[in-house]
């Protein structure tokens, strides 16, 4: 019961570029981070599927290891069940929560598919509004710093 290959993210990089320039949807077990890629070039300037990509990340916050994997095991089964609602270039990113352990099944099924859902219809209006491209998030104030003087 794994994620195929093709439909997992597995760089360092990959997890933080949906971190930094990605969307969030909250729920009581989970948090998901959420980021439409671009499409494909026509001339194949863009090497990158149309597969939707889904990372899991558990925190040494959450539990010894074998709490962590137990998480994981659970979270990693409720995406293979809802995999198939995911239709455009989506990277998903799932951080869960302690809730993730002690929730029914199909209840934490139903959190994944909810979060999917979310992401989809945000990724169908960005797509509307001809995918304008998302700005990195900045710190706090970054004109302040440009005002000072030395």
């Amino acid at each position: 019961m794994s994620i195929p290959r093709e439909h997992r993210l597995r760089k360092h990089a990959e997890f933080e570029v949906v971190y930094r320039c990605g969307q969030r949807h909250f729920s009581q077990a989970l948090t998901a981070f959420y980021l439409l890629r671009p499409e494909p070039a026509e001339d194949g300037a863009l090497e990158c599927s149309r597969d939707p990509r889904v990372g899991i990340t558990v925190g040494r916050v959450m539990g010894k290891a074998a709490v962590r994997n137990r998480i994981k095991r659970r979270v990693r089964a409720a995406v293979t069940e809802n995999l198939g609602r995911l239709t455009r270039p989506l990277d998903v990113v799932i951080n869960p929560k302690k809730a993730a352990l002690e929730i029914d099944f199909q209840q934490l099924c139903a959190e994944v598919a909810r979060a999917f859902e979310v992401a989809e219809q945000k990724a169908a209006f960005d797509a509307g509004k001809n995918a304008r491209p998302q700005r990195e998030r900045r710190s706090a104030q970054p004109g302040r710093l440009a005002a000072r003087k030395p």
